[in-house]
């Protein structure tokens, strides 16, 4: 569901709030002469501001995650320094209001295409649900014999259609794409999310990571008309990493994101029925501490560095 502006709105100079999602923040420049400002050395542009807030099964889950909002800004930023040469972005400057430093980003305004670029390199998650019923992902086939955390002979491009808020996103097979956006754009999509795909996936695999599959958006820049990456781009929220040491198919994968978020959350422990209307209960502090240090492994790992706090 939405979060509510007053909620999580921060008052910024220069900037409008305009949305909250489940994460993140959007602003726009406002009517002042700071955002004037703003408008006039960027253009057309957003403050997209990465929250500490944390989601599981649909629900915006109490309290946040320490620290994760700028895991999710910093790691796209490298991300994306890592990406230039094969896709232009849409990150304009860093120079923030300082309340929201580090987790913020100015971003060019792309017209967005109403399609989830996912590439999968391992069958797990919603591919797996579909290869057990069908021995296809969106329409690919795939050989027999695959199991939960199976490498697959190659990279495969599986789109979605972006759902409405609540909603989850539904598979598609790439033919859908091309009734859509048309033949070129389809195509265009499909290569730029697999060849991103293969960059990451190499990086990751020299730092001991495994990438099992990754979302990606795609936008044209008003301005050039280029297919422009946007949104973020390769993290623990977007992508599944799993450490590559502990990599065993026919079982679940450890990862680098919010799973002991989940597994708490319907294990008996927490008390909740995820069948219920009742909101999930708070998360307890060892719950977050433990996904606080997993976020923040993931940065480490995959950057080399020690996140900037």
């Amino acid at each position: 569901m939405p979060v509510t502006a007053d909620a999580t709105a921060t008052t910024l100079p220069g900037w409008a709030h305009t949305y909250s999602g489940k994460v993140r923040d959007l602003y726009a420049p406002d009517g002042t002469e700071a955002g004037a400002a703003i408008r006039a050395e960027h253009g057309d542009v957003v403050l997209v501001v990465a929250s500490d807030r944390v989601s599981a099964y649909d629900h915006v889950l109490q309290p946040g995650i320490p620290d994760k909002g700028v895991v999710l800004t910093q790691l796209s930023l490298w991300w994306f320094e890592q990406l230039a040469d094969l896709v232009p972005n849409h990150v304009v400057s860093t120079d923030v209001p300082a309340a929201v430093a580090g987790r913020a980003m100015v971003c060019r305004r792309l017209s967005m295409f109403p399609v989830e670029c996912v590439a999968r390199g391992y069958l797990t998650g919603s591919g797996l649900v579909e290869y057990r019923a069908s021995g296809e992902v969106t329409g690919i086939p795939l050989p027999a014999g695959l199991v939960d955390g199976s490498r697959l002979p190659e990279p495969i491009f599986t789109p979605a259609t972006k759902a409405e808020l609540g909603e989850h996103d539904e598979n598609v097979p790439f033919s859908t794409v091309v009734a859509q956006l048309g033949q070129d754009a389809a195509t265009t999509l499909r290569d730029l999310t697999l060849a991103v795909y293969a960059r990451a996936e190499a990086i990751a695999r020299e730092r001991g990571v495994i990438l099992a599959d990754t979302k990606l958006e795609f936008g044209t820049d008003p301005t050039t008309g280029a297919v422009t990456l946007g949104d973020e781009v390769l993290t623990p929220d977007s992508s599944r990493f799993w450490p590559a040491d502990s990599w065993e198919p026919g079982r679940a994968q450890p990862s680098f994101d919010k799973q002991f978020v989940r597994d708490w959350l319907t294990s008996p422990a927490s008390g909740w029925d995820r069948a219920s209307d009742v909101p999930p209960p708070a998360l307890p502090a060892d719950v977050v501490a433990r996904t606080r240090a997993r976020y923040l492994e993931a940065y480490e790992r995959l950057t080399g560095a020690p996140l900037p706090l």
